[in-house]
């Protein structure tokens, strides 16, 4: 993975290479993330490390603490902003409570493809946010991918909004998802993800909402009998760092981070693609009934108090994507 890609460096539009680090005093990082050895996140992470140590000859070490072994996604980027923690891989959802316009690309229904996320993401626009994390004392890096989410419930299977009238949702603790869900006659319940966890085997909520690969990884198929495939939202994940971290290293390094960052991101999005479907079948064969064909012109028109009540809430993100969109 790692060495493939280093070893095209000049490809890469790096300006350092392993060389110029020979007198630079060794670094380490602890990059942190909230699931488990199994999920994306991780192999994402572990391609960083990997590209980061060959591109710097070895002087820039990545840890990787795995499994919230530092805190949930909100407390990782409190400590980045000052500077307990390092860097992270972190879901797009609670960034946006430190800087609410990144939230735009979490409106329902708003990306058709990965390929559109992926033309906003890359382009001017997602940069321009990514940019903008300095005014939180965050360094946003690169857009790596939670991915597009769909809806798992323990109660019964949900083809249309009706279905979901009364049921305990889990949601990130982001006011768009609990919003959108509360639109769609569900009970929104925000939460953090490893007290949903917990919730979900103890039966105080009914279901929630990820990406193919996090019911998989997670193995949710143990506590939720039902998968709809909504897609109702495309979630970014950001390879973040805190402005106290990032504001010590050489420009050299710098260099190194954002576009290994760049580079495993990119390794994340074509792993997801690949494994999707053999993790469907999976999940299809320990039991889990999946419903890949919902009403989504039903749940499309229902979540339009949404756009109505956020249109304007993010300055003219939203224009300027759907007409980049078109």
């Amino acid at each position: 993975m790692g060495t493939a890609i280093a070893a095209t460096l000049a490809a890469t539009g790096l300006h350092a290479a392993p060389e110029d680090f020979a007198d630079m005093d060794p670094v380490t990082l602890r990059l942190a993330h909230v699931v488990n050895e199994q999920d994306a996140y991780h192999l994402a992470a572990v391609e960083f490390r990997d590209l980061v140590s060959e591109r710097t000859g070895g002087k820039i070490t990545i840890e990787i603490a795995p499994n919230a072994s530092l805190g949930d996604e909100r407390t990782l980027l409190e400590g980045m902003q000052i500077g307990s923690i390092d860097m992270g891989l972190i879901t797009n959802g609670p960034v946006s409570n430190f800087l609410e316009e990144m939230a735009v690309f979490e409106l329902p229904f708003l990306f058709p493809s990965r390929e559109a996320a992926y033309e906003v993401l890359d382009g001017e626009i997602g940069q321009e946010l990514l940019d903008r994390l300095s005014e939180v004392n965050l360094k946003g890096l690169a857009y790596a991918e939670r991915g597009f989410r769909n809806l798992t419930n323990s109660q019964r299977a949900v083809s249309e909004p009706a279905d979901l009238d009364g049921l305990r949702i889990r949601v990130m603790e982001n006011p768009v998802y609990i919003d959108t869900f509360r639109a769609l006659g569900a009970n929104a319940v925000p939460m953090a993800w490893t007290e949903a966890l917990t919730a979900m085997q103890q039966d105080t909520i009914d279901g929630q909402e990820n990406p193919v690969g996090v019911v998989h990884a997670f193995k949710l198929d143990e506590t939720q009998d039902y998968m709809t495939m909504t897609r109702h939202t495309y979630a970014p994940a950001i390879f973040v760092m805190g402005q106290p971290v990032w504001q010590r290293l050489p420009e050299p390094a710098q260099d190194v981070l954002v576009q290994s960052a760049k580079d495993a991101a990119a390794f994340e999005r074509d792993l997801i693609a690949e494994m999707e479907a053999e993790q469907i079948a999976e999940l299809e064969e320990r039991g889990m009934e999946i419903n890949d064909s919902p009403d989504l012109t039903a749940f499309q028109e229902q979540i339009t108090p949404v756009y109505e009540e956020y249109g304007e809430r993010f300055g003219d993100y939203l224009g300027r994507i759907q007409s980049e969109l078109k």
